[in-house]
Order: structure tokens, then C-alpha cells, then sequence
């Protein structure tokens, strides 16, 4: 019998003793943190078999991180065991940037609680303590867990449905075998151990010193108000001090560019208690903003040929039935309101009455493609805790349009639309973007949560990546992605502090036609059920908005300013003429502030710069005697005695040319 074996490592084949761990292949190079064994992933200490594909996946690569963060968060429970023996233990997934772990602890953490858990999770590090993987029967891991009442029912949720039962389980228990991860120290003693699906980092060496808790806060257990509040700890890991600090300092960077703060700052919005969570109010300033956003993308639908339609706020019950909504997305939508035995909702999507606007006369051939568009404001059964200014809203204000198309016309419209997409999402400022492509599941439970064939799908799906493979851009796939109707593409957008955005959509619907009965005489007379393509340029206006504010720190481009010119005087003997200067610049189309107040000159200017506005204009003695202003820019550059007809062509020019200043 041969002791040697044969595996693939990274697409070459390799003979080995038989015994050989991953670690083994991939001992010379001590990035590689797991391995990726037929398209699974294992802890190095996996023992390889006959005919195996490994991978290494290295501490850098974005699953690598994961199981760095995974492992990092179970030093943060062992940590927090040490210091408070009666704690008991939640869930403690990696998330994007960091992990969390929840605890039932009879007092919330405190900030001090956090720093002397970080020191604890240094030692434990330092110790090197090395994870052991161990398969366990059910009742073993009950025997075991016998002190931890949350793992205990986690061992109830083994297998595929654990991660709709509760956030973060599959981590835990997502397969079909329990596993438990021991910490051994060098002696090789067991000090402390998890139930956990794992893998994990070979050492808790590898998380060195790139880790740090962030912050604690209150979370219900499975995510529900009916169950126990426990404290969660959240946390960040990196594959080193340097890449930590790296993403410490872009933490600092959105802080400063907070849009919630930055509303407040620049008197764009708010979120009053009054009037409840996500659902903010504009300010004229932010009115403005919004307004300017919804005349540009009024016109640039109608230049791409879409009708403008408005529909109501709520519709009888019966046609959220019939959309699918009710069904399929009754939990995203509001409770019903009761009108005397006639059960209302307020609408979570524009598309249903669009479709009876479609319906209202026989349709031909000849009109398709038929485009709707309105600015519709739809409400989402957002849970509070998951609100957050204007990025998470209950209100979302829709560019919502949908296109009714023959199936033969399904890739131009895609193509059309994204075209009109990528065109305007380059002239807000964002022009680093990718693609991805989300579709529906295939397999599980939640498979049964999407309508209509695996043919109909499929077909769908191909036409959206053809057109999106076409585009030239990066396609990334989203697997269960998709809308209960149909797949879609969504355009993915880098920030200027390099924070990806979800934006802009395009869904193919061949499921909504069909209950709705919607048809179009074809060219040989025929009665064809035509193909519904929805799309939303901004996605939602509040969220583009909150986005715009962070990508540019409040530092509009002048088109798009809320203010885009203030007006400074010397002195009050010059508030005559700089009103002469707004006059001709509001004439002209400008948004124009004066600063006429008993301010002193230099405070006059730090509010003035404050405000974010695109350029201040200056008027003394001489800039009025030479019929003149001067020139203050946001980077403090200055630019004096320009003739007031060359600084007003200046700034009209900056607007109707969109520059990016």
C-alpha cells in the first residue's frame, strides 16, 4: 500500500506523504492562513486526502481577514470569561471591517470594561495559543455546553436554516456536523473553547497587535425585542499594526464627513423625534439640494424618452396581492390601515400602479419600449435599529421608471438604461464603480422565496450579464441577491475616501406582466405579454443625498451647491455695491448669500468658509472703485480685483459646465 499521496495545490499536482497537513504545503510562507480544500475552507491542520484541490488563502485576502476576525473574536470571549466568570455566550461572527461578539453579563460593558479587555486579549495572544478542531455528537456538545443556554438552542439550529434563525449562527452551526474549537496553551492544556463551524487561524500569534474593541451596545438575542438583551462588543482586525492604523485613520476621515453631522452643520436636514425615526425633513438649504438633483434627473429622462407619471401613497390591499408584494415582501412593508372593513397599505413600491397605468388601454407594438417615471415616495418597515440618517430611511423617494419592452428589446433597454446610469452617476462626481450582478438563490429554504421558472430565470439572468459583461466594467456576483421577481444590476460606487455605495438598480421582471395580465398586440396580431424592466438612477434621492454630502465633506461642486456664492463687504460702506454684484448674479441664475450682519470682517470670512460655499466674494474700497471683486476660494486661494462681469461669467460657467471644484 503506498504512504504517498497525489492533491493539486493551486493548480499543479504534487506528490505527498500521506499525513500531510495543509500546513505542511504551505509552511515557507506564513501569510497563508487557511486553505481552500474543493472550494471549501479549512484550517491549516486539515489532513490532506487522495486527489484533493488546496488553495492558500492568504491573512490579506478578504477571507482570510474573516477567519482572522472570527478567531479574534473568540480571544474576545475568552477574554471577557476571564473577567467575568458568570458571562454567558452569544454569537460572534466576523462582519465587513471587524467582528462582534454578544454576551448575557449582569451589568453593560463600560468604556474601561473595553480597555482592560483589550489587554487581556494581548495576553492571550501573546500566549500563541493554538485552535484545535474537534467534531462532536449533539449530545456531546449539550453535555459540554451545559452552562451556555444560548449555545445550547443554537445546537437546535444545525444545519441550512441557521442563519435565517439568527444572525451570525452559521459561523457556529452551519453545517450539518457540531464542531468545538479548543484553545490550547503551549503545554498543550485546553484553557478555554467555543462551539464553532470554524476554521480559524492556526495561532492567536497571527492577530499580533492589529486588533482593537471599538465600541459595546445593546442587541436582542436572534434579533428579536421578544427575546433577552444582550451586550455586544464590537471589534476590528487587520492583518497588521499598519493596515490597522490605516483603517483607523479612514474611520477618523468618515467622522468628519458624517453626513448626519455635516446636515446639521451646513442646515440641510434633520430627523426630528416628533415626527419619528427615519423619516427626515429638509431645510430650505437641503430643499434646494434635493430640488436641483430632481430637475437633472427629470431632464434627463424625459431626453431619454420617459413618460412622467404620478400615482398615490397607499392602494387597497388587494394589489399588493396581486403584485406579489403581500407575499413575498410583507415584512418590508407598513401594517395595514383599516377603512371600515377595506384594508389599505401604503405603498413599499411605485411599480404595481404603474403596471395599471400600462393596463388602462390596449397596448401595441408600436409604443414599445413604453417608459414610466415618477419621483415616488414609498415607505419600508425599516426596523429602528438599523436606521441611520439618511442612508437608512423609512421614507425613500424613488427616480423610479420602468420600461415595457418586447423580450427582443430586453438587452438595448438594459444597455439604455445603464448607459443613462453610469452617465449620471459621472456627472454627480462618481466615477469609480463596478457592476454586480444579483440573482436568486439556488438552493435552501430561501429558494422558495423567488417566483417564476429556473427557465425564466435563467434567461433573465444571461441577458443581464451579457449587457453587463459588454459594459467593460469589473461584474461581481451576488448569489440570492436578487428581488423576489427577477435578477438584477446594481452599480456599485467608490466614495473619495474609497467606501463602496450600492446606487443605482436595474431589475428584469417577467413575473409582474404575467399577474397582472399585461399584454401588447404583436406584429402578426398575437396578444404578447411584454417584459417589465424597473430601474432607479438614484436608488433613493434621500440616500444619494447622504451620500454626495460624505463624498464631497459637505464641498458641493457649484452646481449642486445649496448656496453657491457668499458675499463678504469690508465694511458696511460696501454693502450697496456687493448688492449690486448678488443682484446681477441672481439674475443670472446664481444662488447668492450676503453676509450684512455687525460681524467683524475676519469672522464675516470664517463663516463665509464654514458655509462649504464654492466661491466668496469680497468687496472693499478698491475693488468698488475699479467696478471689481475679489475672489476667495475653499482651498484659501485668492484672487483679487476681477471685473465683476468676468467673475460673474466665471461662476456661471462653473455651474453650467458641472466642474468638479
Amino acid at each position: 500500500m503506498s504512504s504517498q499521496i497525489t492533491v493539486h495545490v493551486a493548480g499543479s499536482e504534487r506528490t505527498v506523504d500521506q499525513g500531510t497537513t495543509a500546513a505542511a504545503l504551505f509552511a515557507e510562507d506564513r501569510r497563508v492562513v487557511v486553505a481552500r480544500v474543493g472550494g471549501e475552507l479549512v484550517d491549516l491542520a486539515h489532513v490532506l486526502q487522495e486527489g484533493e484541490s488546496v488553495e492558500p488563502v492568504l491573512i490579506t485576502e478578504d477571507e482570510g481577514l474573516a477567519v482572522l476576525r472570527h478567531s479574534c473574536a473568540h480571544v474576545l470571549a475568552q477574554a471577557v470569561q476571564q473577567a467575568f466568570p458568570d458571562a454567558r455566550l452569544g454569537i460572534g461572527p466576523p462582519i465587513r471591517d471587524g467582528f462582534y461578539y454578544d454576551f448575557d453579563v449582569e451589568e453593560p460593558f463600560t468604556p474601561e470594561d473595553l480597555k482592560r479587555l483589550e489587554k487581556a486579549m494581548q495576553k492571550i495572544v501573546n500566549q500563541g495559543q493554538t485552535f484545535r478542531r474537534r467534531a462532536v455528537s449533539d449530545d456531546e456538545a449539550r453535555h459540554e455546553l451545559a452552562a451556555e443556554p444560548y449555545k445550547l438552542e443554537l445546537i437546535g439550529l444545525k444545519g441550512g436554516s441557521a442563519e435565517d434563525a439568527a444572525e451570525g449562527a452559521s459561523v457556529e452551526v452551519g453545517g450539518s456536523q457540531l464542531t468545538v474549537y479548543d484553545n490550547l496553551d503551549r503545554t498543550g492544556q485546553v484553557v478555554w473553547g467555543d462551539l464553532c463551524r470554524g476554521p480559524h487561524v492556526p495561532t492567536t500569534k497571527l492577530i499580533a497587535n492589529g486588533f482593537k474593541l471599538m465600541r459595546s451596545a445593546a442587541a436582542y438575542w436572534r434579533g428579536s425585542e421578544k427575546n433577552p438583551q444582550l451586550q455586544r462588543i464590537y471589534g476590528t482586525a487587520w492583518a497588521s499594526k499598519e493596515d490597522l492604523k490605516a483603517y483607523l485613520d479612514r474611520l477618523a476621515e468618515a467622522e468628519r464627513r458624517d453626513h448626519r453631522r455635516l446636515g446639521a452643520e451646513l442646515d440641510l436636514y434633520s430627523f426630528p423625534e416628533e415626527v419619528g425615526p427615519g423619516l427626515p425633513v429638509f431645510h430650505p438649504k437641503g430643499a434646494i439640494l434635493r430640488r436641483t438633483m430632481e430637475d437633472y434627473v427629470w431632464q434627463r429622462h424625459v431626453d431619454s424618452g420617459f413618460s412622467y407619471v404620478t400615482t398615490p401613497h397607499l392602494a387597497k390591499e388587494g394589489l399588493f396581492h396581486t403584485s406579489g408584494h403581500l407575499p413575498y415582501y410583507a415584512e418590508g412593508m407598513m401594517p395595514p390601515l383599516d377603512d371600515d372593513g377595506q384594508l389599505y397599505r401604503v405603498k413599499a413600491m411605485n411599480c404595481p400602479m404603474h403596471n395599471l397605468i400600462y393596463r388602462s388601454q390596449q397596448r401595441s407594438y408600436r409604443e414599445l419600449p413604453l417608459r414610466y417615471f415618477e419621483f415616488g415616495t414609498v415607505y419600508r418597515n425599516e426596523k429602528s435599529g438599523v436606521l441611520q440618517g439618511l442612508t437608512r430611511v423609512r421614507m425613500i423617494t424613488q427616480d423610479d421608471s420602468h420600461s415595457y419592452v418586447t423580450k427582443e428589446q430586453a438587452p438595448a433597454e438594459i444597455k439604455h438604461l445603464l448607459d443613462f446610469v453610469l452617465g449620471l452617476l459621472r456627472d454627480f462626481g462618481l466615477d469609480d464603480y463596478y457592476l454586480e450582478l444579483s440573482t436568486r438563490e439556488e438552493a435552501g429554504e430561501k429558494k422558495d422565496k423567488f417566483i417564476g421558472s429556473e427557465e425564466q430565470w435563467a434567461e433573465a439572468t444571461a441577458i443581464l450579464e451579457q449587457v453587463a459583461v459588454e459594459s467593460g466594467l469589473e461584474l461581481v456576483a451576488d448569489p440570492g441577491g436578487a428581488a423576489y421577481y427577477g435578477p438584477k444590476i446594481s452599480v456599485q460606487a467608490r466614495d473619495a475616501i474609497g467606501r463602496t455605495w450600492q446606487m443605482s438598480t436595474i431589475q428584469y421582471d417577467f413575473n409582474q406582466p404575467e399577474r397582472f395580465g399585461l399584454e401588447y398586440s404583436a406584429a402578426d396580431g398575437t396578444r404578447q405579454q411584454p417584459v417589465m424592466i424597473h430601474s432607479a438612477k438614484f436608488g433613493s434621492i434621500e440616500r444619494f443625498i447622504g451620500v454626495l454630502v460624505e463624498h464631497y465633506a459637505g464641498m458641493f461642486p457649484p452646481w449642486l451647491a445649496p448656496v453657491q456664492v457668499v458675499g463678504v463687504p469690508v465694511a458696511e460702506d460696501f454693502d450697496g455695491y456687493l448688492r449690486e454684484v448678488a443682484d446681477q448674479l441672481r439674475a443670472a441664475g446664481i444662488r447668492v448669500e450676503l453676509d450684512l450682519s455687525d460681524d467683524r470682517f475676519p469672522k464675516k470670512i470664517r463663516n463665509a468658509s464654514r458655509s462649504k460655499a464654492p466661491f466668496i466674494l469680497i468687496a472693499g474700497g478698491e475693488d468698488r472703485d475699479a467696478g471689481a471683486v475679489s475672489f476667495r476660494y475653499r482651498d484659501g486661494s485668492q484672487k483679487n480685483g476681477v471685473p465683476v462681469a468676468e467673475a460673474v461669467a466665471e461662476i456661471t460657467t462653473a455651474v453650467r459646465d458641472r466642474v468638479q471644484v
